[in-house]
């Protein structure tokens, strides 16, 4: 393992493998322009060629000093941003296209997946990294790419909720021990936007003002939403909200399969009284596949993120097993996995109970974990 000075860091050939999320660009242009088997090219663009990498490439376990200025990492900071149009022109292109085009009915269908998997891979992943810094550009930017799959609501429970509670009965998203994908996804789907909500509500409370009140987030985040829907409409028609809707949908199941394997069966020690361990390494999976880091820029290193929520992606600090525990595979092959219970409770189960005795060998009963049943965290504001 090897520490990437300021200076290697700041080398466009560094930054250069980051950017190959780039080429789904013209994966998406082959598609609309010559469907067949082309509208399948996206997922098998993310889903295949990455693990297929991982293998060949292995493990990055190179760690960038933390300390690098902001200065140092443009090349970075300019590919999240560059993104943001990329996607947005490419969702037009689509919503314009498809419903005029003479495809086949399930070529479409194929496209629409294809570009629900890009705008939830990429997309969500890239406003995941721009709504944790600092300038309202990037801020703003965040903004637009969750609005574009009717997920606005994610920066409030991101943010106010899950970095706050993550690991506790209070986090809507970390996965419960033994609880399945299919079961997971529902129970997110309407927690999250509950949760996100009764969070800004009450910290308006806090302020004496109603949750009505012009400052409420919310009201941002349902006029972009409410845009982005009469676009979809004016491009395309019944059709083009139809596509529109089906690609957010398929979006929001990419974030959640990610967010199922974060931290599946991973929980903070209850302290009594509602008071729980400050959230340390060792309470998220921690993957240091090279290739899959790469195009989800290094978003698998999220045993840091969490440590160092404002810590841009470059930046981010790899972990061995004795710090955090380790996912077997890129989350690729992981989201796959969680798609078929079985598999992934005989691949998983056993880290999680080997994970609980390196760490927490004294605790006996894990029932109130396992359940959620553990008290709410003193102070957290209300699930709604």
């Amino acid at each position: 393992m090897a520490q990437l000075s300021p200076d290697t860091l700041a080398r466009p050939a560094q930054a250069l493998p980051f950017w190959l999320s780039l080429g789904t660009l013209p994966i998406a242009v082959a598609g609309l322009t010559w469907g067949g088997l082309w509208v399948l090219a996206l997922p098998a663009y993310c889903w295949i060629l990455f693990p297929a990498l991982d293998a060949a490439l292995g493990l990055n376990k190179d760690n960038a000093d933390p300390d690098t200025p902001d200065d140092q990492l443009r090349v970075y900071t300019l590919l999240t941003l560059i993104w943001v149009p990329i996607q947005l022109a490419t969702l037009a292109a689509t919503l314009w296209y498809l419903p005029q085009s003479a495809m086949t009915g399930w070529e479409k269908a194929g496209m629409v997946f294809g570009m629900g998997v890009m705008a939830g891979t990429i997309g969500l992943n890239y406003a995941h990294e721009l709504l944790h810094q600092k300038p309202k550009i990037e801020r703003l930017a965040a903004d637009l790419l969750l609005a574009s799959v009717l997920h606005s609501h994610f920066r409030s429970e991101h943010m106010r909720v899950h970095h706050l509670y993550v690991g506790t009965p209070r986090d809507t998203v970390t996965a419960r021990y033994n609880e399945g994908f299919h079961r997971f996804f529902p129970r997110v789907l309407i927690g999250q936007r509950r949760s996100a909500f009764a969070s800004e509500t009450a910290m308006l409370a806090r302020r004496n003002l109603p949750w009505w009140h012009r400052t409420n987030p919310f009201w941002r985040y349902w006029a972009f939403q409410a845009a982005f829907l009469a676009l979809a409409v004016a491009l395309g028609g019944p059709e083009g909200l139809l596509i529109f809707a089906a690609q957010a949908l398929i979006a929001q199941w990419q974030l959640e399969l990610v967010n199922y394997v974060e931290h599946y069966g991973l929980t903070r020690r209850h302290l009594g009284e509602g008071r729980y361990e400050h959230a340390l390494p060792r309470h998220s999976w921690n993957a240091a596949h090279r290739a899959t880091n790469w195009l989800l820029i290094n978003l698998q290193r999220h045993s840091d993120h969490h440590y160092k929520p404002d810590r841009r992606f470059p930046l981010l600090q790899n972990y061995e097993k004795d710090e955090a525990p380790q996912l077997p595979f890129g989350y690729p092959v992981m989201t796959s996995l969680a798609m078929i219970p079985p598999l992934w409770k005989r691949a998983m189960n056993p880290r999680v109970r080997a994970w609980r005795k390196q760490f927490y060998p004294d605790i006996s009963d894990w029932k109130p974990y396992n359940k959620a049943k553990n008290p709410m965290p003193k102070g957290a504001p209300p699930r709604a």
